[in-house]
């Protein structure tokens, strides 16, 4: 990754049963999934493709929307013009 002194050579990870042996190691120490990726590219050159398909798939936390309160002057009409119905 680009952290990584590309002047060290690193390990490279080929094949699943490599790649989920050190990310138990890995995983052990780490405190986070985000964790486990950092030391992983930082210590080994992997296949990310394969990392993600052997590691723990998690859901994105939901953002919810704040209600917009810009959209109405002082008056407290609409600043959306309506289109006229006059020909």
């Amino acid at each position: 990754m680009l952290n990584a002194d590309p002047l060290v050579a690193r390990p490279t990870l080929t094949g699943l049963q490599v790649l989920a042996a050190a990310l138990g190691r890995i995983g052990q120490e780490a405190a986070s999934p985000a964790e486990v990726w950092r030391k992983l590219t930082e210590s080994y050159v992997v296949d990310l493709d394969a990392v993600a398909s052997i590691m723990p798939r998690a859901e994105p936390e939901p953002v919810w929307l704040t209600a917009r309160t810009g959209d109405t002057h002082d008056t407290g009409h609409s600043r959306i013009r309506r289109p006229s119905l006059r020909a």
